[in-house]
């Protein structure tokens, strides 16, 4: 008989270096489960194909919305934003994360910067 191991999130995060640089660590269908850390703010932009959830993990997460509205989110808490929709994640302290998204999401949307990170780069040893 072969053990089987699940995925440690906490061991997972660990191996991430970098803020604003997801870590595709499995699939489900159509979806990339991915973790990250966030400090300061990432950009304005929107997926206009696609739905993107945000499961915070440890520390406190902000998330602006076009229009003025904005949500917070604890640990343990999640929201996802609806495709097309502006937003603008800020972490003013370290935050862990938890996101899914469909494997079509680009990191950054609608904008394309130097802080874009593709999903080569996100995959890294995952297959």
């Amino acid at each position: 008989m072969t053990n089987v191991f699940g995925i440690d999130v906490a061991v997972e995060l660990q191996q991430v270096d970098k803020h604003w640089t997801p870590r595709v660590v499995g699939r489900v269908n159509d979806q990339y489960i991915k973790v990250a850390k966030l400090l300061g703010e990432l950009m304005w932009h929107a997926h206009d194909q696609e739905d993107e959830m945000f499961l915070v993990l440890s520390g406190r997460l902000r998330i602006q919305l076009e229009g003025g509205d904005e949500v917070v989110l604890d640990p343990g808490q999640f929201y996802v934003v609806p495709r097309g929709v502006r937003h603008n994640p800020v972490a003013e302290n370290e935050v862990e994360i938890m996101l899914i998204e469909t494997v079509t999401t680009a990191h950054t949307g609608d904008v394309a910067s130097e802080r874009s990170v593709p999903i080569d780069q996100q995959l890294g040893s995952f297959s």
